[in-house]
């Protein structure tokens, strides 16, 4: 009986993942398969649309037309999520969806021009998460240690919190991006294929991987200088990646029943963690130096915080949400990735000025050998009313870029708000962001900037 009812609580605590800040959403949608309610299947469903006006970087165009400044608007997300515990130990999770779908891209691919399959539309579901995992000793039976195994592609990507952070409630509008270090080249959109341990003694938290990752074959640009290689993803036959995060959690303990770790709990928690993780590849790129290839290793290591704390009287329910990161990268000499979310424009053939080195539209210098510092911080504002039509939780956030393949770092902030309408289950994000531009290594990077309106409800 005393193993039922701790794992009865395990699984409320895992629904108390997805309710910050809601009241009235309890268990959400769930399936009871027992009257005890101990067998059930868990489904979340999703969806952040955007809003978005881009100053876009020079030499860039959208729709074949020359343009500095764009609106656009696009599924960042769609999702849904479902996993069945069907006895105390045994539990399975399917992930699927879309993102990134605009007016323009991240349709299916082949879709292309005007009609029934054109510029952006029906695009590829695809499954982010799909594994099981078998709890060998649950929490109590042997003492303050407690081990899951499991098996699939999944999440459990070591390195940092943000790593391994939820999409449902970000503190800011979204991920910073760079905390996903492999996204879509030897992972698939955050994940690998492998074998992961989580569990927990006492206040540690330790999740574990060891995964193959996805096959990468990019060519690299053959130089005669060593000093001018430049690394790029290309591991052949890939080495095993090994990955691992441990987090101490000083206050609340938080689950660990799913991987995704909450950006703000909007006071429903009182949580404080310090966390050090890392990722580690064998020959996962290459350069090439006189026609001669040589092999590098990926060697990522990080150390963050992470704070939720209710302030003052219990009455105002104000909140803290705040989180720190150090990341040090090694991809091998000057490799540099140029990414833009959900980015719309392409190179202007006829431009005639300095070109941006990451490319059109919003790309930017987002991944790289080298480090990066991340800060966030939040604060509920106070309200008395029982049920509030409005919370309101301005924000901002602060990155620091030191890439071997640039002289000058760059810096980058975030400023905006969430309208909390039910939680993060109905809420709308503004934020304001900017992003480094450079058009030559050796220089100080100008600064573009870009405006989102975020829509989101989940259940």
């Amino acid at each position: 009986m005393k193993k039922l009812l701790t794992f009865i609580g395990l699984a409320l605590i895992s629904n108390s993942l997805y309710s910050q800040g809601s009241p009235d959403y309890g268990s959400g949608l769930k399936l009871n398969l027992n009257q005890q309610g101990d067998k059930y299947v868990r489904f979340i469903l999703w969806d952040q649309f955007w809003l978005r006006n881009t100053e876009m970087n020079p030499g860039s165009m959208v729709g074949g037309e020359a343009t500095n400044n764009s609106w656009n608007v696009g599924n960042r997300r769609l999702r849904a999520l479902a996993y069945a515990q069907i006895t105390k130990r045994y539990m399975i999770l399917a992930h699927f969806g879309i993102n990134n779908q605009t007016f323009l891209n991240g349709g299916a691919n082949g879709t292309s021009g005007t009609g029934g399959y054109g510029n952006g539309k029906k695009p590829q579901m695809f499954f982010h998460d799909a594994w099981n995992e078998y709890a060998v000793l649950m929490p109590g039976e042997a003492g303050k240690f407690s081990l899951t195994l499991g098996a699939g592609l999944h999440y459990y990507m070591g390195l940092s919190r943000m790593t391994m952070a939820s999409t449902l409630n970000f503190l800011t509008v979204d991920s910073p991006i760079f905390s996903w270090p492999l996204i879509d080249n030897s992972d698939q959109f955050g994940r690998q294929l492998g074998f992961f341990a989580k569990g927990k003694y006492g206040k540690l938290e330790y999740r574990l991987s060891l995964n193959k990752p996805f096959a990468t074959d990019l060519t690299p640009a053959n130089t005669t200088d060593p000093a001018r290689a430049v690394a790029v993803d290309n591991n052949g036959n890939p080495k095993f990646s090994k990955a691992g995060y441990f987090e101490y959690q000083f206050l609340d303990e938080e689950a660990n029943t799913l991987p995704f770790k909450v950006g703000s709990y909007l006071g429903t928690k009182k949580v404080f963690n310090v966390g050090a993780g890392f990722y580690h590849q064998a020959d996962g790129t290459k350069t090439s130096v006189n026609s001669n290839i040589e092999k590098h290793d990926i060697t990522l290591f990080a150390v963050d915080a992470f704070a939720d704390i209710p302030l003052g009287d219990a009455k105002n329910k104000m909140a803290v949400s705040a989180y720190a990161g150090y990341y040090n990268y090694n991809f091998g000499p000057n490799y540099v990735r140029n990414l833009g979310t959900m980015n719309i424009a392409s190179p202007d053939p006829n431009f005639a000025g300095d070109k941006a080195i990451a490319g059109a539209g919003n790309l930017q210098p987002m991944i790289g050998t080298g480090n990066v510092i991340y800060a966030q911080a939040g604060l509920l504002l106070p309200s008395q009313a029982e049920k509030p039509k409005v919370r309101i939780q301005p924000f901002a956030a602060y990155t620091r870029k030191s890439f071997e393949a640039f002289d000058k770092p760059s810096s980058q902030f975030d400023v905006g708000a969430n309208w909390f309408i039910d939680g993060h289950h109905a809420k709308i994000t503004t934020q304001y962001s900017t992003r480094p531009v450079y058009t030559n290594p050796t220089e100080a990077p100008k600064s573009k900037g870009e405006f989102i309106v975020q829509f989101q409800i989940y259940l």
